[in-house]
């Protein structure tokens, strides 16, 4: 585990682990967001093919996503583990609500000192509406990569529910 991708939907707490696994595990851990979102206004990085290509060319690294579709094929070939949330909208619901009320309550600076506002909560962009119209789609597509035979040297690690993830951390 020394180039690993956490996966899931939107709201399985990806980042978090990513963040405990880095300290854990002392690898460089990369917010994908992060990368993606440079500038206001939720601008999206024109250069983010050549910023993932040289996270990535590094031997060791986390990242936290899926992909976006400009590199997902890029993160999943060089990785060599990938951590799988897939955990049901029963859990990731709650999860995004809460997490999307605090950052709009405390105005909470994001990637690109962006915000989430009270207007974004009607947008289907949102994140919460992302994750409820996404969750079946974006599973499919992480079954799809993690059986197909291109990804086959992968060691996937799939994980169905918080507790399950926990115990796992713990061993390390």
């Amino acid at each position: 585990m020394e180039r690993i991708l956490v996966v899931g939907v939107t709201g399985a707490g990806k980042s978090t682990l990513a963040r405990a696994l880095s300290r854990r595990l002392d690898l460089p851990y990369h917010e994908m967001d992060a990368v993606y979102f440079t500038g206001p206004h939720w601008a999206v990085n024109e250069k983010l093919t050549e910023d993932v290509s040289r996270v990535t060319a590094e031997p060791r690294w986390i990242v936290d996503s899926l992909g976006y579709p400009e590199v997902r094929d890029l993160l999943w070939d060089r990785a060599d583990t990938v951590i799988w949330l897939d955990y049901a909208k029963r859990v990731i619901m709650p999860r995004i609500l809460r997490r999307s009320l605090r950052r709009t309550v405390t105005r909470e600076v994001l990637f690109g000192g962006n915000r989430e506002t009270w207007a974004d909560w009607l947008s289907k962009e949102h994140p919460a509406w992302w994750a409820w119209s996404q969750h079946a789609a974006r599973r499919r597509e992480i079954d799809h990569r993690i059986h197909d035979p291109r990804f086959a040297p992968l060691s996937t690690l799939r994980f169905s529910h918080p507790d399950d993830t926990a115990a796992w951390v713990a061993s390390l």
